[in-house]
């Protein structure tokens, strides 16, 4: 039986995808101890991406809370040269996703792509990879198998990202806190942030 997503999204969690047997769902908690440099924020976010090559869906889920700064910029970059580390440019369309909610500390997103139009991607991720959208989907694909694709939120406190994380598959096995956070959901991580800033 398919997850229901209205259901999800009403109990607030994350990992609301319903999805074709060839899609996967990669999932990833952000923090500010994640970035390339690491920095002290408070800020959390936790995020889902479910990826279909084959229908060319790509369906990006994310919530965040307690940003220092206003946000600024919101994408998925790869490909890193070694899984959970280092840096690489951002695979889709910048400076943000569509439609994601800039100049707020806290925000939830939910938004699909077709993978399949050149617009959905940053053309310098599309010309790395022969100028053509199926090179590119096969790279992010690559990527995120690998765990050298990942997330990251930038901020006017934190031009280069305030917060990010690296996506892993199901088949990993993610860090124990990691695995707990996912499992509360939304409503959890939001309130988590809340408190955090508060005790400050």
């Amino acid at each position: 039986m398919k997850p229901n997503i209205c259901n999800w999204a009403a109990a607030g969690l994350l990992l609301a995808a319903t999805a074709s047997a060839s899609a996967t769902t990669y999932t990833t908690i952000l923090t500010g101890a994640k970035e390339a440099t690491p920095n002290t924020s408070d800020a959390i976010g936790a995020a889902a991406v479910t990826f279909d090559a084959g229908t060319h869906v790509l369906e990006i889920s994310t919530a965040f809370a307690g940003l220092l700064g206003n946000s600024t910029a919101a994408h998925i970059h790869c490909c890193t040269t070694a899984p959970g580390t280092g840096t690489a440019g951002p695979v889709t369309e910048i400076p943000a996703f569509t439609g994601f909610p800039l100049g707020v500390q806290t925000g939830a997103y939910s938004h699909s792509y077709d993978t399949s139009l050149a617009s959905s991607w940053n053309a310098a991720f599309l010309s790395a990879y022969g100028g053509s959208t199926s090179g590119a989907e096969a790279a992010l694909l690559a990527g995120l198998n690998a765990g050298s694709a990942y997330l990251n939120i930038h901020s006017s406190a934190y031009p280069d990202g305030e917060i990010r994380g690296f996506l892993t598959s199901p088949t990993a096995v993610p860090e124990p806190a990691s695995f707990a956070m996912l499992g509360l959901g939304l409503p959890a991580v939001l309130m988590m942030a809340r408190r955090r800033r508060k005790s400050t």
